[in-house]
C-alpha cells in the first residue's frame, strides 16, 4: 500500500480501499478525537463490535486531549486491556487483514493497532479420532489461542517456551513452536525453527503443510512426524523433550522427533493397568501385521505353497474358489479395490447416508458378488480382517494401505520368498532412517534398554525414572529417586 508520509484521512481511506480491491467487508469509520480527524479501519465479521464500541470508540469520543506522544494519550483514553501495537503505515494493511483494528491520526505516520478479534470457533470437545474410556476428554480446536491455553493450563511453568512464525505469503498463518526449556535439545529446536522460517508458500491450510516442509525424507510414504488432537498427549510429549507445533486453523498438533512405535501407544495406556496396556499394544501390532501380510500370505498359500495348508482346510478352500473366473491375485486385488472405494465413499458422504452405504456395500454387493460366483467368500473374509486390523493403528492407515498393496503384488509373483525379502528390505530401510537425531525404530533398532519399559510392553509409570534415551534431551531425570513410592 502506497501511503504518503503526511497522513490525510481522505487520502488514507482511498488508499486502503484500493489496497483491499474495493472489498465490501472493509470498514473505514472516521471520527473526531479532541478536535483531530482520525480513522478506524477493520474487516467486518472478525472484530468484536461491542468491545470496539465500548472500549475504544466511546472513550475516544469523550477524550479531552490527543497530543503527542499519541501512544500515551491513547493508553490513557481507551479502556483497552491489552497493549496497543504501533506499526509503520506500510504494515497497516497486513494488520487489518489479520483481523485487528487499525487506528490512524491525521498528520501522524504511525498505525495504532487494537486486537479486538472475535473469530468463530467450535467448543472444546473430545476429538473424534482419539476417544478414550478414561482420561481427559478435551481436544484441540481450530483456534490457536485456545489450543495454547489448553497446554498452558496443564504446564503452569515459565519454562514452557512458545515461538511464533507467520507462514504463507497470502494466508500469513500463525505457527507456534513449543518446547520446555531445560528439557528439549536446543539444537533440535533451532533446526525446526529454521526450517519453518524458510518456508515460502502461498498459504498454509493445515498442519500437514508444515510437516511436508520439515520432514527429512521428502518422497517417503512413511510418517516422519507424530500427530495428536489431545492436549494431554501433547503435554506428555513436551515433558519427554519433544517439540510440539501448533498451526492456527488446524486441530492437529505435530510432535517431533518421531518414533514409529509411538503409533502403537495411546493415551489410554497410561490411565489403565500396565498389563492391560501391554496386551492392548500387542493386539495393535497384531492388527497392523494382519493388515500388511494377510492378503499377500493368502495369495502365496493359494498359488505357490498350498502344500503347507492342512488337508481339510485346503479342501474347503478349493470348494469355495471353484468356478471363480479370476486368478487368485486378480480376485484379491478386485476385492481390495472394492473395499477401498466403499471406504472412501462412506467417509465422504453425509453421516446417515454413509451408514446406509456401508450396509448396502457390505451386505448387498458383497453377498451378491459371492453368490454370483465373481469372487469367493474367503477373499472377502481376508480383506475384511485386513480392513479391521488397519484401524488398530489409525495414524498409520495410509502407510499400511500402501504396504498391503505392495505385499499383495509381490506375493502374486514370487510367493513367500518375495514377501520375506521385501520385509527385510523395508526393515533395513526403516532402521537407517533418522528423525532429528532420533532413530526411527528406536528403542529396538538400535536397542536402547532403558526405553524398553515403554515400548511394546509397558512398565508402571512410577518406574520410568528417566526420559527416553531415544530422544535427545538435556535433562534425563523425570522422577527423583526419593519421590518413588
Amino acid at each position: 500500500m502506497s501511503i504518503m508520509s503526511t497522513v490525510k484521512i481522505d487520502e488514507l481511506t482511498n488508499a486502503l480501499k484500493q489496497t483491499f480491491i474495493d472489498s465490501d467487508d472493509l470498514k473505514c469509520r472516521e471520527l473526531t478525537v479532541a478536535g483531530k480527524r482520525c480513522l478506524l479501519s477493520y474487516i467486518d465479521g472478525g472484530t468484536d463490535k461491542l468491545l470496539l464500541e465500548q472500549d475504544v470508540i466511546r472513550p475516544l469520543s469523550k477524550a479531552m486531549s490527543l497530543e503527542p506522544p499519541y501512544l500515551d494519550s491513547l493508553t490513557e483514553a481507551v479502556l483497552y486491556s491489552e497493549e496497543i501495537t504501533v506499526l509503520p503505515l506500510s504494515n497497516s494493511a497486513g494488520a487489518i487483514a489479520d483481523g485487528d483494528v487499525a487506528f490512524f491520526i491525521e498528520d501522524d505516520d504511525s498505525t495504532y493497532v487494537f486486537s479486538l478479534r472475535k473469530p468463530e470457533k467450535r467448543s472444546v470437545t473430545e476429538p473424534p479420532t482419539s476417544s478414550v474410556l478414561k482420561g481427559p476428554r478435551e481436544g484441540f480446536i481450530e483456534e490457536l489461542k485456545t489450543n495454547l491455553s489448553l497446554i498452558r493450563r496443564r504446564l503452569k511453568t515459565p519454562d514452557l517456551s512458545v515461538k511464533f512464525f507467520q507462514v504463507g505469503r497470502y494466508s500469513t498463518t500463525t505457527v507456534a513452536v513449543l518446547h520446555v526449556h531445560g528439557i528439549a535439545d536446543k539444537h533440535i529446536v533451532d533446526e525446526i525453527c529454521d526450517k519453518i522460517s524458510r518456508i515460502d508458500v502461498d498459504g498454509v491450510i493445515d498442519s500437514a503443510y508444515i510437516t511436508s516442509f520439515i520432514q527429512s525424507k521428502k518422497n517417503s510414504f512413511f510418517l516422519q512426524a507424530g500427530t495428536t488432537e489431545k492436549p494431554d498427549v501433547a503435554e506428555a510429549k513436551l515433558l519427554e523433550g519433544r517439540i510440539v507445533i501448533l498451526v492456527d486453523g488446524s486441530p492437529i498438533a505435530i510432535t517431533l522427533p518421531y518414533l514409529v512405535f509411538e503409533d502403537v501407544q495411546d493415551g489410554y495406556d497410561y490411565y489403565s493397568g500396565d498389563w492391560r496396556a501391554s496386551m492392548i499394544r500387542l493386539f495393535r501390532i497384531m492388527g497392523a501385521l494382519l493388515t500388511i501380510f494377510l492378503p499377500g500370505a493368502y495369495i502365496a498359500l493359494q498359488t505357490y505353497h498350498f502344500q503347507l495348508l492342512p488337508l481339510k482346510f485346503l479342501m474347503t478352500l478349493m470348494a469355495a474358489t471353484t468356478g471363480i473366473p479370476f486368478p487368485p491375485a486378480l480376485e484379491m486385488l478386485l476385492v481390495l479395490v472394492l473395499f477401498e472405494i466403499l471406504n472412501q465413499a462412506s467417509i465422504r458422504m453425509p453421516r446417515y447416508l454413509g451408514i446406509s452405504l456401508s450396509v448396502v456395500g457390505a451386505i448387498v454387493l458383497g453377498d451378491t458378488a459371492v453368490k454370483s460366483g465373481l469372487i469367493s467368500s474367503p477373499s472377502v473374509l481376508v480383506i475384511a480382517l485386513s480392513a479391521i486390523g488397519i484401524f488398530c493403528v489409525p495414524d498409520q492407515v495410509g502407510t499400511l494401505s500402501i504396504l498391503r498393496l505392495i505385499f499383495l503384488c509381490i506375493s502374486a509373483v514370487t510367493g513367500f520368498v518375495g514377501m520375506i525379502i521385501l520385509a527385510l528390505v523395508i526393515v533395513a530401510y526403516l532402521a537407517g532412517l533418522e528423525n532429528f537425531g532420533t532413530p526411527y525404530l528406536a528403542p529396538y533398532a538400535p536397542r536402547i534398554n532403558p526405553d524398553l519399559q515403554d515400548g511394546m510392553l509397558k512398565s508402571g509409570n512410577s518406574s520410568m525414572e528417566r526420559r527416553p534415551y531415544s530422544i535427545p534431551t538435556v535433562n534425563r531425570t523425570r522422577i527423583k529417586k526419593n519421590a518413588r513410592p
